[in-house]
């Protein structure tokens, strides 16, 4: 039987807990792809501006409760308070409602960017909920919300609707924003213009990382990948080729250089908006985007994640001194948009069940079987095996005899641990009240399933499987229902806050009605999260 986590926390012994001061400033950072096993590793080696936020109220074991533990759904649940089957942003790319066809989670024709009218647009019209930056505004119309990122859908999920500003790094470029078509580009970049001008060089100049702490360098090993030679080391292999400026753009994502910009970017927001020095509280979202495209390129326990661990958290080190120098009562809370999981062969070489899957060769005997049962003469299914779609031409009848075949033969491949459809999965009630680690694997995917823009058929990999890699392309990843995927730190700081490590599974919904709280906004009636006791203003159940 599983008792509600409300009836659990009735159980213990209740505790004084000194609420805050009256934040004039709340920042909410996400770190993405920090793992709380990553956290956990790292956390006695931390000395700057991490081990100062682990130093309040830490949550080790905080969850993404969802299946889809991506960047774009994992971000749209942290100001939110919502799960994906709310927010609507369920994957990185998912399906147009309109048209069926695949499309970038942010992808938003009503606005144009900035800095080109010609690149493909991106913007907030995909959320579908609001956020703790809106409720605040709407509470407090003074507030500022700011947002900067590394990445697109690091800022806007988090800024919302109608922020004052939300930057993010365009590659090869520098910071940039959404307008209105027809809208001042000009006025709208201004915010952002001394960093772009700042970081110039750093698009045109061959890229440098190398060794700063012998610990690291002795990490550096090859790997054998499919036919390829993996050689983990800095500075990696590719920096000594990168001379055009797509190169270089990769070579500076991926390495410690792209937060030092975000850290530029998110100072100049403290200035430019002049945050926490208004007559209401002001809110200033950060995503620092290198971890994640570092532990896809190069892994989670290699060298190049050691470097980045030292230098990501002497990065938030000076972000918060720089907020401690406007002498502001300010809160800090840092989580991330999921986990992950180190490459595959290392992982292997450490005694882990650990091993590559043809999943291409899998949804083509998925499909031979459905053809099989159906007389189907073409393949009724495309997509990747995680997330598999019903041709538009097989017809509504045949549709229910192609998923029942199609899961019939995923249960015969040894790999796969399991496939729902999206009628199971919009059909399946989600429990009130569950611990995040207790949610069945059924109720996970039903957290990330939203109707016309999920899949027809989703896969699950058994643990620490992972697809074949491509030539020159990522090494690791995420993206699985698993714990190691889902588990992320929730940490709480402020001046004065407790030094207390708490081991419950809380969940990242449970971010924005806590901070709600302690701003003293009310939530929409229909959040999935709850205020945790970290502010006493936490208000009774309804």
């Amino acid at each position: 039987m599983r008792l509600p986590l409300a009836l659990l926390l009735l159980a213990l012994p209740a505790a004084a807990i000194a609420a805050p001061p009256p934040p004039k400033l709340i920042v909410a950072i996400s770190i993405d792809q920090f793992s709380a096993n990553l956290f956990e590793e790292w956390r006695p080696r931390y000395t700057q501006g991490l081990t100062r936020l682990a130093g309040g109220i830490a949550y080790p074991s905080g969850y993404q409760s969802h299946a889809a533990t991506e960047t774009c759904p994992g971000h749209s649940t942290l100001m939110t308070g919502r799960h994906p089957n709310k927010t609507g942003i369920v994957a990185n790319t998912m399906r147009d409602e309109a048209t069926g066809k695949s499309v970038y989670c942010l992808a938003d024709d009503s606005v144009v960017l900035a800095h080109d009218a010609k690149v493909s647009a991106v913007g907030p019209k995909r959320l579908m909920v609001d956020t703790l930056g809106e409720w605040l505004k709407a509470a407090s119309p003074q507030s500022r919300v700011v947002s900067i990122s590394g990445k697109d859908r690091g800022a806007i999920t988090m800024a919302g609707h109608a922020p004052d500003g939300v930057f993010w790094t365009f590659p090869g470029y520098g910071f940039t924003t959404y307008i209105r078509p027809g809208g001042d580009a000009a006025a709208a970049l201004a915010p952002v213009a001394a960093v772009n001008a700042g970081n110039a060089r750093i698009w045109t100049t061959r890229p440098t990382w190398t060794y700063r702490h012998p610990q690291c360098r002795a990490l550096a090993a090859d790997w054998s990948i499919g036919d390829t030679t993996f050689a983990s080391r800095l500075p990696p292999a590719s920096y000594a080729t990168a001379t055009t400026p797509a190169d270089i753009a990769r070579a500076v994502m991926a390495s410690p250089v792209n937060d030092e910009m975000t850290l530029a970017g998110a100072r100049q927001m403290l200035r430019h908006y002049r945050l926490g020095r208004g007559p209401a509280t002001d809110l200033l979202t950060v995503s620092f985007s290198a971890t994640d495209l570092i532990g896809h390129m190069y892994g989670t326990r290699g060298p190049e994640m050691c470097e980045q661990m030292y230098r990501l958290d002497a990065t938030i080190g000076v972000l918060l001194k720089d907020i401690d120098a406007l002498r502001i009562p300010y809160l800090v809370v840092l989580t991330a948009d999921h986990g992950a999981s180190d490459l595959t062969e290392r992982l292997a070489s450490r005694g882990y069940p650990a091993h590559r899957v043809n999943t291409a060769g899998i949804v083509a005997r998925v499909n031979q079987a459905a053809m099989a049962a159906t007389g189907l003469s073409t393949p009724p299914l495309s997509g990747g095996l995680d997330e598999l779609v019903v041709a538009s031409t097989v017809s509504a009848a045949d549709r229910p005899r192609v998923l029942a075949a199609a899961k019939a033969a995923l249960a015969r491949e040894a790999d796969v641990a399991a496939a729902f459809t999206i009628d199971e999965l919009l059909a399946t009630p989600m429990p009130k009240g569950i611990p995040a680690d207790e949610l069945s694997l059924r109720e996970r995917f039903a957290e990330s399933a939203w109707p016309g823009r999920s899949g027809d058929l989703m896969v699950a990999l058994k643990p620490e499987l992972t697809a074949d890699a491509k030539p020159n392309g990522p090494v690791a990843g995420h993206g699985s229902p698993w714990n190691y995927d889902r588990r992320v730190p929730i940490l709480f700081w402020w001046k004065g806050a407790p030094d207390e490590t708490r081991f419950l599974p809380v969940e990242t919904v449970d971010i924005a009605p806590t901070l709600a709280a302690v701003v003293k906004v009310t939530p929409p009636a229909d959040v999935d999260g709850r205020c945790l006791p970290v502010a006493a203003a936490c208000p009774a159940p309804r």
